[in-house]
């Protein structure tokens, strides 16, 4: 059979459903996981372990999706290693911050399913062999929530890595390069099956109850980002090329309600002149923010959307990310700027500024003011909430940033069991979804960490939801 056959064929499919597919090729499986990032394959494996069959497909040549990308860490509330270290927080304050964050347009229900749901997450990717516990701060956060690995290295690329790991023990059925092109539906609007595009364009069907949608947002889409935020237009994406919003196209066409679609987060520390993103964690562990004047002009653990407004007010919308050695050696991911060459350095403030072209004087004075507010424990220019450390151990470093296309809040409306909605607002039979592809959770804005603690929350929900619904046949 020629391709432009198999082509013609997979066409029939898609407007005459999966059986007119059936000379093709047809599979069967129980849940499809669509999308092979952290909500995907915490999905995935969830179901996998209720003993159901399951098949994962990503269209891009490797898994991992944006949350390869991740750097900071992952928000949670009384865990075991808060408690170790004797921080006080709770899944109330945990609430409170992400609902301000999100300026009170989040839903409600799905961010108490965040926060109360955070901690026991922890518990399961430490069970699957991830090591969660260094524990630090984002902005927008009231006290340290954020864990990650020892040292403070990246969690995504770890967090990914566990995972794969724990694919290939299990054997599951993850495939690549394996683009969903439909999902098909009963005569009762209950999901099918899925059309499926391998990398050599043939087309071939898997016939099951259920499917988990978990194909990310649409950051690396710009001209989609453009329809719905035309002063975003001239950004660029942090994200990886696949972020393209393709299941968001896929729910919409079967029926599903897309909420929120035009809010898009910019993240304020991109490095300037590349795609690279430079971790929060870095401010977290003490980093100031100074502008093209050597002045520190803001808060710099406020939230995302405040910090890139304030970036966007200086000379040439960019600023610098200023630390010392202190700050370099706390976080394992600092090595990787260096390497890639975005770092400059002085062995004096004065030095530094010379570097990056700022004015000395006035960058000096910067760090030393800071570094009084530092011993205080209080900021008085700008309230910055929390200073581990200050700036003052040669050589200086500094990073030039500017904000850049990062996150979208919007997708497709999804009820507390992960289930999506149509457009009447009931759930849709068989069809799931999990994590960025999703809408609701941050409402206006995402605070650093709350991303991976999502695809692992809403994952895990998903996937037990899916695996009953594929054994029991009936709403979960």
């Amino acid at each position: 059979m020629q391709r432009r056959d198999v082509l013609r064929l997979g066409t029939l499919a898609m407007l005459a459903g999966p059986s007119a597919f059936a000379a093709v090729r047809v599979e069967r499986a129980d849940v499809i996981v669509i999308g092979s990032g952290g909500a995907g394959m915490t999905a995935a494996m969830t179901a996998f372990d209720a003993k159901v069959k399951v098949v994962v497909l990503e269209k891009m040549p490797i898994t991992g999706g944006n949350t390869q990308l991740a750097a900071g860490g992952m928000n949670a509330a009384e865990t075991v290693f808060q408690k170790k270290r004797g921080i006080p927080d709770t899944v109330k304050i945990m609430y409170e911050d992400t609902y301000k964050g999100g300026k009170n347009l989040a839903k409600p229900d799905l961010v108490e399913i965040l926060a109360r749901n955070s901690s026991s997450s922890i518990d399961w990717l430490t069970a699957i062999g991830a090591d969660m516990s260094d524990v630090g701060r984002m902005g927008g956060a009231s006290v340290n929530r954020t864990h990650r690995p020892t040292g403070g290295e990246a969690v995504g690329h770890h967090i990914i890595h566990v995972m794969r790991q724990n694919a290939i023990k299990r054997r599951m059925d993850v495939r690549t390069n394996a683009k969903v092109i439909k999902i098909f539906e009963t005569p009762g609007g209950a999901v099918s099956g899925v059309l499926v595009q391998n990398k050599l364009g043939q087309l071939y069907t898997i016939e099951a109850p259920t499917v988990i949608l978990a194909s990310g947002g649409f950051s690396a889409n710009l001209e989609r980002v453009a329809k719905y935020r035309p002063e975003y237009a001239s950004f660029s994406s942090t994200n990886q090329p696949g972020a393209t919003g393709d299941g968001l196209d896929l729910a919409a066409e079967f029926g599903a309600k897309l909420v929120d679609m035009e809010q898009i987060q910019i993240h304020p520390t991109q490095a300037a002149g590349s795609k690279i993103l430079i971790t929060e964690a870095v401010r977290g562990n003490g980093a100031i923010c100074v502008n093209r004047e050597g002045k520190r002009f803001m808060n710099e653990l406020t939230t995302r959307d405040a910090a890139s407004a304030a970036i966007l007010k200086q000379k040439g919308q960019t600023a610098f990310l200023v630390f010392d050695e202190t700050i370099r050696r706390s976080l394992k991911q600092i090595e990787g700027y260096f390497h890639l060459e975005l770092v400059k350095s002085g062995k004096s403030p004065e030095e530094l500024a010379k570097a990056i072209g700022v004015d000395g004087g006035n960058l000096a004075v910067a760090i030393e003011g800071y570094n009084k507010f530092q011993a205080a424990k209080k900021d008085d220019d700008f309230g910055r909430p929390d200073m581990p450390r200050p700036v003052k151990d040669p050589d200086y470093h500094a990073i030039e940033i500017r904000p850049g296309i990062h996150y979208t809040m919007g997708g497709v409306a999804i009820d507390g069991r992960t289930r999506v909605l149509g457009q009447d607002g009931k759930p849709i039979p068989g069809m799931f979804a999990a994590g960025e592809v999703t809408g609701g959770v941050h409402g206006a804005n995402r605070l650093g960490g709350n991303s991976i603690s999502e695809t692992i929350t809403f994952g895990r929900i998903a996937g037990r939801g899916a695996a009953q619904f594929a054994k029991t046949g009936r709403r979960v």
